[in-house]
C-alpha cells in the first residue's frame, strides 16, 4: 500500500540488468535502473529496488515498458565510495504496459534545513529544499527537492519545521565534482517540484 505522504509512479524501460542489493526481513532485494524519457527527449535514470519474488516477473518483460508504483527512499552511504545520500524507489507494484513514459512524485514532509534561493547563470530563480518524510515505523527519508520561479520564491520563505507538500518529477542530474585534480562525473537525484504548498 502506498503511503499518503510518499508516492511515486514511474513508467520507463529497463536500463540494465538487476543486481543483488541486500538481504532483509522480507527476503533478498535487488536493484535495477529504470530509464524514463522526458518530453525534451532527455532521460532520468532512477534506481528501483524490488523484492526477489518480483524478479522473475521482471525478467519476462512481456510488454516494452515497466510501470512502477512505490516510495522514494534514502539512506546514508558510509562506505566512503559513491554518493553520501543514496536515493532509490522502493517498488510496491510492478506491471508491464505499452503506455506513455510517466514520472510523477508527491511528498509531504518537514523542512529540515533552511531553504536557499539563488539564481542560475541564466538568471532563473531556484530554491533548494531538504524534506524529512516520515515512514510509518519511526524512520524518515531525507529527500532533496528543487523548485523554480514563483514556486522557488515561496519555498525559500518556509522555516525549518514547516510541513509542506510538493509534487513533481523525480529526476537524475549529472554534475562534475573535482576529486583532487581530477574531474569526476557524478549523478544527483532530486524531486523537481511543479507545485509546493505549506500543509495546514
Amino acid at each position: 500500500m502506498d503511503r499518503a505522504n510518499d508516492m511515486v509512479r514511474l513508467c520507463g524501460v529497463l536500463a540494465g540488468a538487476p543486481e543483488f542489493s541486500h538481504a532483509g526481513r522480507d527476503g533478498d532485494w535487488y536493484t535495477f535502473p529504470l530509464a524514463v524519457e522526458r518530453l525534451s527527449g532527455a532521460e532520468d535514470v532512477i534506481n528501483i529496488v524490488l523484492n526477489r519474488r518480483d524478479l522473475d516477473m521482471l525478467e519476462t518483460r512481456p510488454l516494452p515498458r515497466i510501470l512502477v508504483t512505490g516510495e522514494i527512499r534514502s539512506y546514508n552511504n558510509r562506505s566512503g565510495s559513491g554518493p553520501r545520500l543514496v536515493i532509490t524507489v522502493l517498488a510496491r507494484e510492478i506491471a508491464f504496459t505499452e503506455g506513455d513514459f510517466e514520472n510523477f512524485a508527491r511528498l509531504t514532509g518537514t523542512v529540515c534545513k533552511a531553504p536557499t534561493l539563488r539564481r542560475t547563470p541564466m538568471g532563473r530563480e531556484i530554491s533548494d529544499l531538504m524534506l524529512a518524510v516520515n515512514r510509518p515505523y519511526g524512520r524518515s527519508d531525507y529527500i532533496p527537492c528543487i523548485a523554480w520561479g514563483a514556486v522557488a520564491r515561496r519555498a525559500a520563505q518556509w522555516p525549518v519545521g514547516a510541513v509542506v507538500t510538493v509534487t513533481g518529477r523525480l529526476q537524475s542530474r549529472a554534475y562534475i565534482k573535482m576529486e583532487g585534480d581530477t574531474p569526476v562525473e557524478k549523478t544527483a537525484y532530486e524531486l523537481s517540484a511543479v507545485t509546493a504548498e505549506e500543509s495546514e
